[in-house]
């Protein structure tokens, strides 16, 4: 699974203007909403909320991985937002997190969902790559990161 087919430049902010873990997840839906990605912003951010309540998705080193499933939505997406600074997202290393992947998909793609979980998750194992997108100062320098590691 390639990244670039789920992301777009516009559906990464950096910095975010939220700055708690609800209001980041509504921020990056409203992305999606932004890129034509999402046809029911409400469903999708009470399905990532209710997601979120169920279980942290901070995975530590830095990084939060909130995701939900919803009808209406045609694919996979996926919203990329980096705190202004780095904030509590309840991760479970319990550090602050500096990096939160938003990613949406329609109930009947399970499998597709779950590869693009474990993509995001390989790619951020590096540590390189991580202190490369934690230390990029925009939207266009986080995704022309995720471009160069997609295209190698």
């Amino acid at each position: 699974m390639n990244l670039l087919d789920l992301l777009t430049p516009g559906s990464i902010r950096a910095p975010l203007h939220a700055d708690d873990k609800k209001g980041v997840i509504h921020e990056l839906v409203d992305l999606l909403i932004a890129e034509g990605k999402v046809s029911d912003g409400s469903a999708l951010k009470d399905a990532v909320w209710t997601r979120e309540q169920t279980r942290t998705t901070g995975i530590g080193h830095g990084l939060a991985i909130p995701h939900g499933k919803c009808a209406g939505l045609e694919g996979l997406s996926m919203a990329i937002g980096k705190p202004a600074e780095p904030m509590d997202f309840e991760a479970i290393d319990g550090k602050p997190v500096r990096l939160i992947v938003l990613l949406a998909s329609p109930p009947d793609r399970t499998s597709d969902h779950i590869q693009a979980l474990a993509r995001v998750s390989r790619l951020m194992t590096s540590e390189a790559f991580r202190q490369d997108v934690y230390d990029a100062d925009d939207a266009e320098a986080i995704y022309a990161l995720i471009e160069a590691q997609e295209n190698g």
